[in-house]
């Protein structure tokens, strides 16, 4: 009697554990609102030239892109940071409708129209602020904003 009292807590302390390390979120980290918000800065500048040729910008082009793939790699390696390292893979990801295929677009089509760049820019920017707000607050309410931003770019 004595070892099934035992062995019932012993599988309720476990299962408490379980549900509570698979609801876990990264904390606040200070390096990645700094490097997110550097690069939103930086992609807003880079973006306003797309309608100007892409080769006159490549340059700036992929030190963004290797700034972000940075951030990625870091992002990756954080415990409890599942949602943050999908947002980071999908900007990156050229074959998506945000920065990365941006990019490539602008990179195949040579110069973009200010009303594609305008509207663009709304969507990749709306992605970062997300991102922040996320990394700022660590709620339930932007873990839902965003996650609802992945769901929908995955499905492109």
């Amino acid at each position: 009697m004595k070892n099934l009292k035992i062995i019932t807590f012993l599988i309720f302390v476990f299962i408490l554990t379980a549900s509570c390390e698979s609801t876990k979120t990264a904390l606040f980290d200070q390096y990645s609102y700094q490097k997110t918000t550097e690069l939103k800065v930086q992609t807003s500048k880079i973006i306003d030239k797309a309608i100007t040729p892409y080769e006159n910008n490549k340059t700036e082009v992929e030190a963004l892109i290797l700034e972000m793939e940075k951030l990625t790699e870091y992002e990756k390696n954080k415990p409890n940071n599942e949602i943050t390292f999908a947002m980071w893979q999908i900007l990156s990801d050229k074959e998506k409708n945000l920065l990365a295929g941006f990019f490539k677009h602008w990179q195949t089509k040579e110069t973009l129209s200010p009303y594609f760049v305008d509207e663009s820019k709304k969507q990749i920017l709306n992605a970062f602020d997300l991102l922040i707000q996320y990394e700022i607050n660590k709620d339930k309410e932007s873990k839902e904003q965003l996650l609802e931003l992945i769901n929908l770019t995955s499905l492109n």
